[in-house]
């Protein structure tokens, strides 16, 4: 297990170029078993959440060149089905979240899937019901093996139905959106989500042959082919990443550039930010964050306490509430934090009370903070991160402390941030792996 030393009081400043999308990449990679023919993925980040991904469609009998850095060519033209049986396929899914999303394309393409119920971050109850919901929709049926948590899930034809999800959930409508694409038919996918990353999932499956219509609403129209074709296609940079880019510059920036983010796929996130007091120049599809900020907590109009809360695309991503929550420990003022989707992911504030911040915990999904105002600075500690986005929360917390601190457990952190330390050290951070 590696762990972060993270020496205190560095500014940072300079350029840094965002990598690309973890949550568009698993999909779109696993849109590549849709078609024998060559996908050609760009901009693929290089973080283990997508390493192990690859990993795993090459077991079941994926081609994988890799041309260049973050550039992948994937070729699906002889899947082992067999090994979808296997101990050691299930072991894997066991420990990867995105292998739910081989469900789709595997029964849209060969009729049948199994994956063992996948991890990723315990932040709280992920359900899959949306998943097997839309699949049975389409005419799949699904076994639960309860004492080996596994799901097996078939289908000898799949036509085009008319669902409403009950909630807006972005692997639930990626899995849905890959089997829709080749069954018979028409499908309505209604209260679908509807994040840069499905439009991105949904332009790709485009260009391979497919006929979807209502990108970018929440109401997604597929009339169903039996013949998808290669493709190319670029992912875009992460909003999170940018996001975690501009809390950094906030805190401990002397004026950092966030370079080609592509604003218009950033929704509402700079402004959250801009709620809290920070500066944020856009200089063309570049931000800019000025260095030596105070910044004060806005309030809202009839002067009542300012609350951020997460909300389903176009609201605020729940992945960039820790890294606001940290932010806003500096601020001038005070802040709600609503987290309404994950029931566990506030419980790392308790590492931030400890480094000197002001939290109130109210419940396991609101949270107060009162802003230091750059007044009192946070102090070192040893530290282990509980999942991705609270690791790098807790990183920049102690990129603006006071002393040296120790992040233990930042495989987490690999999970969705490239080669972080040795970017960040490139803007004046001292961050040692051991």
């Amino acid at each position: 297990m590696a762990s972060f030393l993270i020496e205190g009081n560095h500014r940072l400043q300079g350029e840094i170029f965002p990598q690309g999308a973890k949550n568009e990449a698993l999909q779109v990679i696993c849109a590549t078993l849709l078609t024998d023919e060559e996908v050609r993925l760009q901009n693929v980040p290089d973080i283990l959440d997508v390493n192990n991904l690859i990993l795993l469609l090459q077991d079941i009998g994926v081609k994988v060149k890799r041309n260049a850095p973050g550039d992948i060519t994937f070729q699906a033209d002889s899947i082992n089905l067999e090994y979808l049986r296997t101990e050691e396929y299930l072991e894997r899914c066991s420990s990867l979240r995105g292998s739910i999303l081989t469900i789709g394309p595997l029964v849209a393409r060969f009729g049948h899937a199994v994956v063992s119920k996948p991890g990723g971050d315990k932040i709280g109850r992920r359900r899959l019901d949306s998943h097997f919901y839309g699949l049975q929709c389409l005419g799949a049926s699904f076994t639960v093996d309860a004492d080996h948590q596994l799901f097996e899930i078939s289908a000898d034809h799949l036509k085009g139905a008319y669902m409403l999800l009950d909630e807006a959930s972005v692997t639930g409508t990626a899995n849905i959106l890959m089997a829709a694409v080749m069954a018979e038919g028409t499908t309505t996918i209604y209260n679908a989500a509807c994040e840069p990353y499905i439009q991105q999932l949904c332009h790709m499956l485009n260009r391979m042959g497919a006929n979807i219509s209502g990108i970018a609403s929440n109401r997604l129209t597929i009339v169903g082919t039996k013949l998808l074709r290669g493709a190319t296609h670029r992912i875009l940079p992460d909003m999170i990443e940018i996001g975690s880019f501009i809390g950094m510059g906030a805190m401990v920036g002397d004026g950092l550039t966030i370079k080609q983010v592509s604003l218009r796929d950033l929704g509402i996130i700079p402004d959250a930010f801009r709620r809290l007091g920070i500066k944020i120049e856009v200089q063309g599809d570049d931000l800019f964050i000025p260095g030596g900020q105070r910044y004060e907590v806005e309030s809202f109009i009839d002067g009542s306490l300012m609350t951020l809360a997460d909300a389903p695309w176009p609201g605020l991503t729940p992945d960039l509430l820790s890294i606001l929550i940290v932010v806003a420990t500096q601020a001038k003022g005070s802040v709600l934090f609503h987290q309404k989707m994950f029931e566990s992911r506030l419980f790392f504030t308790d590492k931030l009370i400890d480094m000197g911040a002001q939290i109130i915990l109210c419940d396991p999904h609101r949270a107060v903070v009162v802003g230091h105002n750059f007044e009192h600075q946070l102090r070192a500690r040893r530290m282990s991160s509980p999942d991705i986005r609270a690791g790098i929360a807790l990183l920049i917390a102690a990129l603006s402390a006071d002393g040296t601190s120790r992040i233990d457990n930042v495989e987490q952190i690999d999970r969705g941030y490239e080669h972080i330390e040795q970017r960040l050290n490139a803007l004046g951070a001292k961050i040692t792996r051991i």
